[in-house]
């Protein structure tokens, strides 16, 4: 059983069950460490800026839960999918919905390359797990 994150005031997290299996995928971003284009790049990731066309497309595309952590300049996703469904077809597919390409290239704006890797998100890997 995996689970929707929610933040509540302390920086902690409630959490809600999946009804179906589900795998998580990590990946980590920079953004560009420019205290204007990290804010601006938080404001196009508020409930007031938002586009509903690519959280629309997210899910269309078969996003479970997409949940993106800051600290400084270093972005952290969390994405949780349905177990029997490939993340690389479900990443790559979300391009095909209605403004993601238009979504990509503004963000493109405010993301550089973590050091070492090309300008995109990369996935992490798991080192430890406590169930």
């Amino acid at each position: 059983m995996q689970d929707i994150i929610k933040m509540n005031n302390e920086k902690s997290y409630t959490v809600e069950s999946q009804q179906e299996a589900t795998k998580r995928v990590c990946l980590t971003l920079d953004l560009k460490n420019d205290p204007d284009l990290i804010r601006d790049y938080m404001a196009y990731h508020s409930p007031e800026k938002h586009w509903m066309e690519i959280a629309d497309g997210i899910r269309k595309s078969g996003v479970l839960v997409m949940d993106i952590y800051r600290i400084d300049n270093r972005l952290f996703m969390i994405c949780e999918v349905p177990e029997a469904e490939s993340f690389d077809t479900i990443w790559y597919g979300m391009g095909e919905f209605p403004r993601q390409s238009e979504w990509a290239e503004l963000m493109g704006k405010f993301q550089q390359a973590i050091p070492g890797h090309e300008l995109e998100w990369v996935k992490m890997e798991r080192i430890y797990s406590l169930y």
